[in-house]
């Protein structure tokens, strides 16, 4: 029982008081009128950490990197009115990413009408995607602490608790709820979608083996890569799921559009395709194109993520790691041969594939963009967590730019959006502190959301590289104005800007930055990342018409 059980306090310090009882650190927000008495009890009486934020939409997108990296529900705590509508696109994102958050935002009082920030809190959370909780009444304010955050937890999405002002400074005697969940590790040891399941890999001649982020903890690593052997079929990830299984023999990296030449090759061959917590969405399975002629086993802690793109043939509800270890079990108890897939030459065709050497014939003060994340990959610390915003360049990243684990990789922009790489990398860099953070956006998503929030960067001392793959333009537009509607003589200069000097705007609020232009500056970045005292930002300079599709 809480030492704090049948103590009269305040509501705002009940709510504050129930957050920390249920597991809560650190909250990321802005205070305002509806939310700053809870946020100062969270610090001082509860001892908590507050992370403010330059702009609410920048304190949601922490809360879910946050989430992404502890493993805890994210929290984020704003005011009313116009601060909740400026998280609308996190919370979206959140719901798109199955990330748990709770969203501790404020109302204004129900009967000032005419407030000006009186807004339809309800609809515009529901609109999102996301959950909406109220606070009912103050005696029931520890107890909507705890569902609006064992929701998160169970449906995976941001859950928002509108808290109505008027309460703040009501007198309730505390009384603590904790939020319990059990854990989930079932898994079937026999049923007939296991028979069908065991009967369709048995038969499979040319099976692959796939692993999405539902199945990146190691011991299901180690379960899965016991199967692929087992039966003799190569590996590969979805994106979420990046670089698994590296340094595994017959791993074909990712799978879907992102894929090599000789990944593309072999997924095309094969005749079944067991995937283990991915979802299979059209990327992972290049629009389809990887379903074709192949029958599909499906494997999810979650249920509602098997069948979620399109029905399998087979599919089975448990734990990943225990799952592999049941299919191993009944192959060895039938005595099922392995596929007879593996060979010497499919070995060292995956094993000796490398990028396309990038070019080094530019002349105009830019840079190639492979050749640089190439040249990245090579020198940033070895114990990072990537983080990448959308735009053009991200291809290259995801491909070019290695990580420890997936666990270690944010692939931000569930939701299509620039500039969410940012905040999302503070996030995650007060998830783990000790370890280094890389970010890689574009110039548009750095002038999105990197400028906002860099100086709140600054301000926690936070180890993080920036790398801006800087074409001066929103760049995926530019591709579709010069290619994609050639024919219609698009004036590109209406998505072209004359940006200011990103290293002197990074040394402006507070931290280090350097320009890349060319093969010699690569040098002086070097010097600056082993070096790097404070968030270091590195500009490197591209030619917009020449950057490769992928």
């Amino acid at each position: 029982m809480s030492d704090f059980t049948g103590k009269p306090m305040k509501v705002h310090q009940a709510i504050a008081r129930a957050l920390v009882e249920n597991g809560v650190d650190t909250i990321f927000g802005l205070c305002g009128d509806a939310n700053m008495f809870m946020v100062d009890s969270f610090v001082h009486d509860c001892r908590g950490t507050f992370i403010a934020a330059a702009h609410e939409a920048g304190s949601a997108m922490m809360a879910l990197g946050y989430a992404l990296i502890s493993g805890k529900v994210g929290i984020c705590s704003v005011t009313h009115g116009p601060a909740l509508t400026n998280t609308v696109t996190a919370l979206v994102e959140g719901v798109k990413g199955s990330i748990p958050m709770v969203l501790v935002c404020g109302d204004t009082a129900v009967e000032e009408r005419e407030h000006n920030q009186n807004v339809p809190q309800r609809d515009i959370v529901v609109s999102t995607g996301a959950g909406f909780e109220q606070l009912r009444s103050p005696r029931t304010a520890t107890e909507d602490v705890a569902r609006a955050m064992r929701r998160a937890m169970v449906e995976r999405r941001p859950i928002a608790l509108n808290v109505p002002y008027e309460f703040d400074f009501l007198e309730v005697e505390y009384r603590p709820v904790r939020v319990y969940v059990p854990e989930s590790r079932a898994t079937i040891t026999s049923s007939d979608d296991v028979d069908n399941a065991v009967g369709i890999i048995a038969a499979a001649r040319r099976p692959v083996v796939l692993a999405g982020r539902g199945a990146a903890a190691p011991e299901a690593k180690a379960a899965i890569v016991r199967l692929a052997k087992r039966i003799e079929a190569p590996l590969a990830t979805t994106l979420k799921g990046k670089d698994l299984f590296r340094g595994e023999d017959y791993n074909l990296g990712i799978c879907g559009t992102l894929s090599t030449p000789i990944a593309v090759e072999t997924l095309m061959e094969s005749d079944c395709i067991i995937a283990f917590g991915a979802s299979l969405t059209s990327w992972t399975t290049s629009q389809g194109a990887f379903r074709k002629g192949k029958r599909i086993v499906q494997i999810n802690l979650e249920p509602s993520e098997i069948g979620k793109s399109f029905p399998p043939d087979a599919g089975l509800v448990g734990d990943p790691a225990g799952t592999a270890d049941i299919i191993v079990h009944w192959l060895d108890e039938a005595e099922i041969p392995a596929s007879g897939w593996y060979s010497d030459g499919l070995r060292h065709e995956i094993a000796s594939y490398a990028p396309q050497a990038p070019r080094t014939d530019y002349d105009n003060g830019t840079v190639d963009v492979r050749g640089a994340l190439l040249w990245l990959d090579s020198v940033l610390p070895s114990d990072r967590i990537v983080v990448t915003d959308r735009g053009r360049f991200m291809l290259h990243a995801w491909t070019l730019i290695s990580v420890p684990d997936p666990q270690s990789f944010l692939p931000s922009g569930n939701v299509g959006s620039i500039g969410l790489g940012f905040p999302h990398a503070v996030g995650a860099a007060l998830a783990a502190p000790g370890r280094p953070i890389v970010l890689v956006t574009g110039d548009g998503g750095f002038i999105h959301g990197g400028v906002a929030e860099f100086n709140t960067a600054v301000r926690y001392n936070l180890d993080l590289i920036t790398i801006v793959c800087n074409d001066s333009a929103y760049g995926a537009e530019i591709s579709k104005f010069e290619e994609k509607y050639q024919d219609r003589q698009m004036d590109s200069g209406l998505i072209a800007f004359d940006w200011p000097d990103f290293a002197s705007v990074a040394k402006s609020l507070g931290g280090e930055g350097v320009t890349v232009r060319t093969q010699e500056d690569f040098a002086v970045a070097v010097d600056a990342i082993n070096n790097r005292r404070r968030p270091l930002l590195i500009d490197i300079k591209l030619d917009p018409s020449r950057m490769a599709a992928k």
